[in-house]
């Protein structure tokens, strides 16, 4: 088990806050090779800054998190937006939820296509419709409806992606060698705790390469994907859908942290749960509405990247913690 934590707090934010906030990202935990480690560490601890810039400045946890998926998702080291995997099909179909932690709210798109940034359009499905999950073409209808900008599939396609496509055409083949081999590219996602002690969540991916059509795994799923409540704290998992739907990885997380878990501990035990129950690995970043954070992963690496008291915090070796402070 491999798992960073950091307890933080003091305050930094503005003078009448009441806390300290914190920031922490994830870029997909799986077994990324050598020639992508540096791109992806780079690119969390550039969406990780960027979120944080947010809460700085006093803003929402639900402002920073999204920010931070949106440099993601625009970032094409990454499986969701602009780097997203191909189905079967050779298509793309992209998942996103959002969750605030003060109300509960939530929203998620499904099987999307053509949107640049997919969390996006999640949060306005949340707070737009009457409506908590949109999917496929009713989710390109609304976002149409909303003046949302569409781009061209080939503009979130990279040669990686295309040429990977290509080596793995089978379903059984892309899913069980992505996993167990050096060639998944997975899911990406946010946690954060503002100056008021509001939580939120926001988890993007592209899904797993050569899936079959319509495939959905856990990232748009509450509960799965991600979760946030102020009672307990924001979780954003990644890593095998098909095991973090099965054991409901991001609220399995919490419900330790309600029993009096650490951030820490609560993610050990589910994702040792998860391992020894369905045999599935993956990897979370969680947030407690006091500032506790914790980075968790069972894979060969995960990047992520952490925000607190001016610190950043970033990783993706097992045990990995290095730091530098921001400029």
């Amino acid at each position: 088990m491999h798992t960073i934590v950091a307890m933080q707090s003091g305050p930094h934010c503005r003078q009448n806050s009441k806390m300290s906030a914190v920031i922490v990202v994830h870029g997909g935990a799986w077994a990324i090779p050598d020639d992508l480690a540096k791109a992806s560490v780079d690119g969390v601890k550039a969406a990780a800054a960027e979120g944080f810039a947010v809460l700085r400045n006093g803003g929402a946890a639900m402002d920073a998190v999204e920010s931070a998926v949106r440099a993601l998702e625009d970032n094409d080291v990454f499986n969701a937006g602009h780097g997203a995997t191909l189905n079967a099909e050779g298509e793309v179909e992209m998942d996103a939820i959002i969750m605030d932690g003060r109300t509960l709210a939530c929203g998620a798109v499904l099987s999307v296509k053509n949107i640049a940034n997919p969390v996006s359009l999640a949060r306005a499905v949340m707070e737009k419709t009457d409506h908590v999950a949109l999917t496929d073409t009713g989710a390109n209808m609304f976002a149409q409806s909303i003046g949302m900008a569409t781009v061209p599939t080939d503009e979130l396609v990279t040669s990686y992606q295309r040429k990977e496509w290509e080596k793995h055409k089978k379903y059984l083949t892309g899913v069980k060698e992505d996993f167990n081999t050096q060639w998944a590219h997975d899911t990406v996602g946010a946690v954060a705790v503002d100056c008021s002690g509001n939580v939120a969540c926001a988890t993007s991916t592209g899904g797993i390469r050569n899936k079959m059509v319509g495939r959905v795994g856990d990232s748009p799923v509450i509960g799965c994907g991600g979760y946030a409540d102020n009672l307990s704290g924001a979780v954003s998992c990644t890593g095998h859908g098909e095991s973090i739907l099965k054991v409901t990885l991001a609220r399995l997380i919490l419900s330790h942290v309600e029993q009096g878990k650490s951030v820490e501990e609560a993610s050990n035990m589910a994702l040792q749960y998860m391992g020894e129950r369905v045999r599935g690995a993956g990897g979370v970043v969680v947030v407690s509405p006091k500032g506790q954070w914790a980075s968790a992963f069972t894979t060969q690496r995960m990047a992520w990247a952490a925000v607190a008291n001016e610190v950043l915090y970033y990783g993706l070796e097992p045990g990995e913690k290095r730091k530098e402070h921001l400029s």
